[in-house]
């Protein structure tokens, strides 16, 4: 049976079957990676980038065909769909137009009788390993800089995104990308343990995935030497500090949260509002919650699309009756979608408790947990009281006040009187358990690349 397969989360459907790769396939897919790269590392940066922007002109001019593949792998909703695809045209546009700036030669002070400059070269084939939740988006900000340095790709897509993982190599080869500088591989993680990782024609492995895969797949690099960016799980804290508008407030909050069904790393999570603000702001999201039925994902507008699987749904339903059954108060959600496929209602929790399943645990589905706080330094404590640290919020009418709580926050990323935003210019990563690396912006570029010291005596 094979491991990659199109299952439609609403309806439990099986739609299409792919063949996983044998190991001959694997060790073929690495010697092709290994001799495009000695080619297209060669390549001017120009004919590079002149890919990416083709790359993004196909994405725009086939937007609501990929949307569609995505609503049946994982069960986006069409308008989140060509949103996300939007975005990927705004990434490779953006390496195409500064990936030259990015990796221009950078000058070192010195002696008067010396000239010193690092030189920015890629490394060779890298692997990408990537979730199901951001298809397209994921690989892109992967791909894009790394292509545009020089490097080249194997990827290792997840088992339910088969038919957007091929239609991505397809996108590539058509904007002119050399055959074998992108190669779509349906590999087992056995595949990459034993096979692609321990290969000295691979440079390095970049995962999008949960703490689990990132650790698993961290010591299988570092016992192979090789370099890892790994972007995994989050919880991340929103602080409502004051507002002059509390209805806004929580409209923002709420629709944060719920974008992709609350299938997003950099989410708001964990809501922490101060103590005057707390039974209302409690009172109205709730409500919002209550209000937000499940959808068919074909319905244009819809925000509460299935989650991307039974399994998924599950897993999700059972981390929020562990977290109720340790003590925390259950607002919206306790009457569950009963109907076919992965829907769910949002979940509202409440005095959750520190060492329960919720508190420490990221809840990747609509589930927001609020916290009332009585003290600047609380919230922060509370913030920081997390194995995680991606995004984060603050949020106050005093901006001096909101960047000083927000300096004071363990994270990757901090936005200030804004919801968390992906971006093409914005780096993204976190620290902590949230991994290691950046994506995305000028950092990105500084990842799987060698830093090469010049020195020249004059």
């Amino acid at each position: 049976m094979s491991h990659y397969k199109v299952v439609n989360p609403a309806t439990g459907e099986t739609v299409e079957e792919f063949p996983t790769a044998t190991d001959d396939q694997i060790k073929d897919a690495l010697a092709r990676s290994h001799n495009a790269f000695s080619s297209w590392k060669n390549t001017p940066i120009e004919e590079r980038t002149a890919v990416l922007t083709r790359v993004a002109e196909i994405y725009e001019q086939r937007s609501e065909e990929l949307a569609k593949i995505i609503q049946t792998e994982m069960g986006k909703a069409i308008p989140e769909g060509q949103g996300e695809i939007a975005l990927c045209s705004l990434i490779y546009k953006y390496f195409a137009n500064n990936a030259e700036a990015f990796i221009e030669d950078e000058p070192l002070k010195g002696p008067k009788n010396a000239e010193a400059y690092i030189e920015r070269l890629p490394v060779g084939s890298i692997l990408g390993i990537m979730p199901w939740n951001f298809p397209y988006y994921q690989v892109a900000r992967f791909a894009a800089p790394n292509l545009a340095l020089g490097n080249t790709i194997i990827l290792k897509h997840a088992p339910q995104c088969p038919k957007s993982a091929a239609v991505m190599e397809e996108i590539f080869q058509e904007a002119g990308l050399p055959a074998d500088a992108y190669i779509n591989v349906y590999a087992t993680n056995e595949q990459v343990a034993d096979i692609i990782l321990p290969d000295p024609r691979n440079q390095g492995v970049s995962l999008t995935g949960s703490e689990r895969a990132g650790s698993a797949v961290a010591a299988e690099a570092g016992r192979n030497l090789k370099k890892v960016v790994l972007e995994l799980g989050g919880s991340d804290p929103y602080i409502l500090l004051d507002t002059p508008d509390l209805d806004t407030t929580v409209k923002t909050f709420f629709g944060t949260r719920m974008g992709n069904t609350g299938q997003a790393c950099n989410s708001p999570k964990r809501m922490i509002v101060m103590d005057d603000l707390y039974d209302e702001f409690v009172e109205k999201i709730a409500v919002a919650a209550q209000e937000a039925a499940p959808e068919d994902p074909t319905t244009d507008g819809s925000k509460l699309s299935p989650l991307s699987s039974v399994a998924a749904k599950e897993r999700f339903l059972e981390q929020v009756n562990a977290t109720v059954a340790d003590g925390a108060t259950i607002l919206a959600g306790e009457e569950q979608y009963d109907g076919p496929g992965a829907f769910v209602k949002p979940v509202v929790l409440t005095d959750v408790k520190k060492g329960g399943r919720g508190y420490y645990e990221e809840l990747f589905g609509p589930a927001v947990m609020v916290f009332k706080v009585s003290s600047e330094e609380e919230a922060v404590q509370l913030a920081n009281d997390t194995p995680f640290g991606l995004g984060s919020a603050v949020f106050s009418t005093d901006e001096k006040k909101a960047e000083e709580i927000a300096s004071q926050i363990d994270a990757g990323m901090v936005f200030i009187n804004s919801p968390e935003q992906s971006r093409e210019y914005l780096p993204f990563g976190g620290v902590k358990r949230s991994g290691v690396g950046r994506e995305l912006g000028p950092l990105a570029m500084d990842e799987f690349v060698n830093k090469r010291l010049v020195f020249k005596k004059k």
